[in-house]
């Protein structure tokens, strides 16, 4: 045997095999870099603290329920309250809203044509008045990323109203295997030029779609905001008007419980350098106030503080409001989703310390006329109520179809009571710096106009005041089930989720 047979060679690496690697190994990086990249300037932004009068902050709901007869009653204030504001200005509107379409679901009928309510008022002040600014930010879901032609912004763009889909693009990906591998291969899917063949997966009855709308959903990005803004004259005085809130001007969505805050004056400070951000970074013209509102900045000063939290500064907001409670202190939540792990722990943390808390929770089984497991809140609740010294309670929001869609806390102790709402739902993807989002604080005394409001609000809807039915106790949703707890945690630790 020669010394050469004894030698060994070392064994060759196909030239497939070299580039496998080397694809994977570009998926990993658009992965992490798509995860960890920047934020653009002026997202997840913590605004100044304003001290304004009690009656320049007022709170309003909307609620549905069933009556004593059994019919279903839907009573609203905040898309009329909407409309008021846009019939009222002269200079300047600015609406940034998540779901702006009449898309049903499998449903074939909504309570109210929310998206042409909205699109009317706006036609008709453009009408009336074509010198006033109007600006409409969005998200690309309502022409389902390309796909399907809204109706509604086509209508404003012949107006001359400045209609701007957010590129997604922009954010982080809170679905990163997913969002890594669409980046890399499946985004260069061409589309084709006819009519779609797949049903619209928010509306079957409407336009056909192709498979790039599929593929686009489950990136699971979306600016989420839900806000407009818009100037007012009282007693011969300018000034600007901000609504917040969780509703969206979307026909499916009309009949849902939703919480909004309203601030007059110095709020706008910041929710214009917000959205201006949005508009910029997605390629649109942003149009500043004019400077009979911009150089008009009201200096009326009260003991009400307001401010405005985006992205993860409203985690970092609840996380701070929740840690400050103490033994004998409340706290109270109405939450549509709740999934984010810190957000849990830190609930866990204030029941061992004393802290009384009351959890009113969508109890996740109505999605337009579809049918959900319960997953994430009933896995949430039964954690939280394991684990509680006997200071948590839970209850269910008595839902009929339409959503109990509030995100709403007041954290309260003896000198000073928290208020946060706004557009953003206690999850990962909410909450974490993937999707764009929209809360307001507000603090101030129990008496206070807006905090007093909500928690009537709140406290009629845990209580079932006036003998209605509005929520129901936790063993009527109870779910101790492995594998939806295995199920919520997988998909939240992994952002392979729409909550």
């Amino acid at each position: 045997m020669s010394m050469n047979d004894t030698k060994t060679h070392p064994r060759k690496i196909s030239k497939f095999k070299i580039f496998v690697r080397v694809v994977l190994v570009v998926v990993l990086v658009i992965g992490l870099f798509n995860v960890f990249k920047p934020l653009p300037t002026n997202t997840n932004l913590t605004g100044g603290v304003f001290s304004v009068p009690d009656d320049s902050v007022t709170f309003l709901r909307d609620k549905t329920y069933l009556d004593s007869n059994g019919q279903i009653q839907s009573e609203q204030e905040i898309f009329d309250e909407v409309i008021k504001m846009i019939e009222g200005a002269n200079h300047y509107i600015l609406v940034d809203m998540f779901l702006y379409n009449d898309f049903l679901g499998t449903a074939t009928t909504s309570y109210r044509s929310l998206s042409k309510e909205l699109t009317e008022v706006l036609l008709k002040k453009k009408k009336e008045n074509p010198d006033v600014v109007i600006q409409v930010v969005s998200d690309p879901i309502n022409t389902l990323y390309g796909e399907y032609a809204s109706l509604q912004f086509q209508t404003l763009r012949g107006a001359g109203v400045e209609v701007t889909l957010t590129d997604l693009t922009k954010l982080r990906d809170s679905n990163p295997i997913y969002s890594a591998f669409w980046l890399t291969f499946l985004q260069w899917v061409p589309e084709k030029a006819d009519q779609g063949r797949l049903a619209n997966i928010l509306d079957a009855n409407k336009t056909k779609v192709d498979i790039q709308a599929y593929l686009n959903i489950l990136n699971f990005k979306a600016n989420h905001r839900k806000v407009v803004l818009a100037d007012y004259e009282r007693e011969g005085r300018l000034g600007v008007s901000t609504l917040i809130t969780s509703a969206n001007p979307h026909d499916g969505s009309s009949r849902h419980t939703n919480t909004a805050i309203k601030v007059d004056d110095w709020l706008w400070l910041d929710v214009i350098k917000s959205e201006e951000a949005v508009v910029r970074f997605s390629g649109g013209d942003f149009t500043p106030l004019p400077p009979e509102l911009s150089g008009n900045v009201v200096d009326l000063v009260g003991d009400t503080k307001v401010q405005l939290l985006t992205e993860q500064a409203i985690k970092a907001k609840i996380l701070e409001k929740i840690n400050e409670l103490g033994v004998g202190h409340s706290l109270d939540i109405s939450m549509f989703y709740i999934s984010d792990r810190d957000i849990v722990e830190t609930l866990k943390q204030a029941d061992q310390r004393g802290v009384n808390i009351r959890l009113l929770f969508d109890p996740n089984k109505d999605a337009f006329g579809r049918e959900k497991n319960g997953v994430p809140n009933r896995q949430v609740a039964y954690e939280l109520m394991s684990s509680s010294k006997g200071n948590t309670q839970v209850r269910w929001c008595n839902t009929h179809g339409e959503q109990c869609h509030t995100k709403l806390l007041l954290a309260k102790t003896p000198m000073q009571v928290s208020l946060i709402q706004g557009s953003a739902n206690y999850t990962r993807r909410n909450l974490d710096n993937y999707n764009l989002e929209t809360n307001v604080l507000v603090e101030g005394e129990a008496s206070t106009s807006a905090i007093a409001a909500s928690q009537k609000f709140f406290d009629e809807q845990w209580g079932n005041e006036g003998g209605i039915e509005y929520s129901l106790p936790y063993e009527a949703f109870k779910d101790s089930n492995p594998f939806r707890k295995i199920h919520y945690r997988l998909f939240e630790f992994t952002g392979f989720s729409n909550w």
